[in-house]
């Protein structure tokens, strides 16, 4: 199966979807145009992961949505990411990159002003699902349209520049977020981005490199059970922590999920190009790479939602201060990446992937001081840490991720561990919720401080437990990889 990363490897001249190598802009003028295009539609995508965070007590007392409808509007964006980012470079290969970037674009800019004109959460989550899958469709086809861009050091250059403005988006939606949603309204973190995505579209579908497709066959099933399967268990996390485990709807979405993954799996073993060939979850440097993307995304980010709701609704800080002071977790991403990314690539998988988790792990227990008298300089040491974890992860994950498979399927690991992480993220804010929902029922805005810490405790608790886990796991299934993008022997 090809993904979004199955054509290009570091190092190489230059590959487009029939073999060939790729023709860079020939106007010196406009050289940069394609990075441009790509950064924009990257940065849009990315931003709107975080940046519904700070608006969610608004987005309640407007739509008047319950917890559990909050919930959703922040996961099945990402659910989606999650669900369908592996299909969609399979997609992009019959459908051609460009075109099937271009109609993404098109469908999320449409979606983003339907989210803004949402009057209901139920139109709200709808768009936001929209604005997901037409963000999956974009996000698999970014890298191979930079790859189909330039070559050589311009190539690299890109990549450089479009991995900073992935990294920054989580930071500036948290920010944006907030100042919209103080100064404007929460609709306007949605209307303010129509004319960009707009723009987005016009100057993608100018200036990047088409590409010929090349017509294989589609593993529909391996989507469609993949991604319901997904929809199905966050359902059931989320409907039973609103409406208690006895629930019936809450226990079917369990069940049908539980069995929509087991068809997934039979489905991937029946058909000639799996979306993803299950004899790669044999290898326990893949095994590894995959735990500590999950682990370390859920535990690092996955309680922001409930921590906003904590800020805005228990201390009372405005939804700007609030952006605040949850940006202090990507500024310590950021130093982390800038101090010591370099270094990062020669220490072993172990240390980086594995050893990064565990920190993450660690910043959540320093988060435990939470009390029913605590604010917000509490949190700075346990974001700070988390921030750092995050950091040393992330830089050398798509490396470790492509080595940790044999060449001719490095590029579907390294779409997975995308997958993984993004699905890392959905369980995480259904999960977490649900603990945080146990103590705060409702939106919160009745709860005492004593509950509020309570629930805010118990999440960090589990997030602490996932990030140790995951990490310590990665470390014994990685212990005998070298350096981040290094082989040593065998990928098993």
């Amino acid at each position: 199966m090809n993904s979004p990363l199955a054509n290009w490897r570091p190092g190489t001249s230059g590959v487009t979807a029939t073999g060939r190598d790729s023709a860079p802009p020939t106007s010196p003028k406009g050289k940069w145009l394609p990075l441009v295009a790509t950064c924009l539609g990257t940065f849009m995508l990315l931003v709107y992961a975080t940046i519904v965070t700070v608006a969610l007590p608004r987005i309640a007392d407007d739509l008047h949505a319950g917890f559990g409808a909050l919930q959703w509007v922040v996961d099945v964006y990402t659910l989606a990411l999650a669900g369908l980012l592996l299909g969609m470079g399979s997609l992009g290969d019959n459908f051609g990159r460009k075109r099937l970037y271009v109609l993404g674009l098109m469908v999320f800019t449409v979606a983003t002003l339907l989210c803004g004109l949402a009057r209901n959460v139920e139109v709200l989550i709808a768009a936001r699902a929209t604005q997901g899958i037409a963000g999956a469709a974009m996000f698999a086809t970014l890298l191979p349209l930079i790859g189909l861009s330039y070559s050589g050091r311009d190539r690299a250059r890109a990549f450089a520049i479009w991995g900073s403005v992935a990294g920054a988006a989580a930071g500036i939606g948290n920010v944006a977020g907030g100042m919209l949603t103080q100064l404007l309204s929460w609709q306007w973190i949605f209307y303010g981005a129509v004319p960009i995505c707009a723009a987005t579209t016009v100057l993608s579908a100018k200036v990047l490199v088409g590409d010929s497709s090349t017509p294989s066959k589609v593993d529909g099933w391996g989507i469609v059970t993949f991604t319901l399967a997904a929809v199905g268990i966050t359902f059931g996390f989320i409907r039973g922590g609103e409406k208690g485990w006895g629930d019936v709807p809450a226990l079917i979405g369990f069940i049908v999920g539980v069995l929509l993954l087991i068809m997934f799996v039979l489905a991937e073993r029946a058909v000639e190009q799996p979306m993803i060939p299950l004899e790669l979850f044999r290898k326990r440097a893949f095994d590894g790479m995959l735990i500590a993307s999950c682990g370390y995304y859920l535990a690092a980010y996955g309680f922001l939602p409930v921590l906003s709701i904590w800020l805005q609704n228990s201390v009372q800080l405005s939804s700007f201060a609030t952006s605040l002071v949850i940006t202090v977790q990507p500024l310590a991403f950021f130093a982390t990446s800038a101090l010591v990314g370099s270094a990062l690539h020669r220490l072993p998988a172990r240390f980086t992937l594995g050893g990064g988790s565990v920190i993450v792990g660690i910043g959540n227990l320093a988060l435990l001081t939470v009390g029913p008298g605590s604010s917000w300089p509490t949190l700075l040491p346990g974001l700070v840490i988390t921030g750092v974890g995050a950091g040393i992860v992330s830089p050398v994950l798509p490396a470790i991720a492509m080595s940790s498979a044999p060449p001719s399927h490095s590029g579907v690991a390294a779409a997975a561990a995308n997958s993984a992480r993004q699905l890392g993220l959905s369980l995480g804010i259904a999960v977490l919720g649900t603990v945080f929902h146990q103590y705060v029922p409702g939106t919160g805005t009745t709860a005492s401080r004593l509950a509020y810490a309570n629930g805010l405790d118990a999440a960090f608790l589990l997030a602490a437990v996932v990030g140790l886990v995951s990490g310590v796991s990665a470390i014994w299934l990685l212990g005998t990889r070298g350096p981040a993008g290094q082989l040593t022997g065998s990928a098993a």
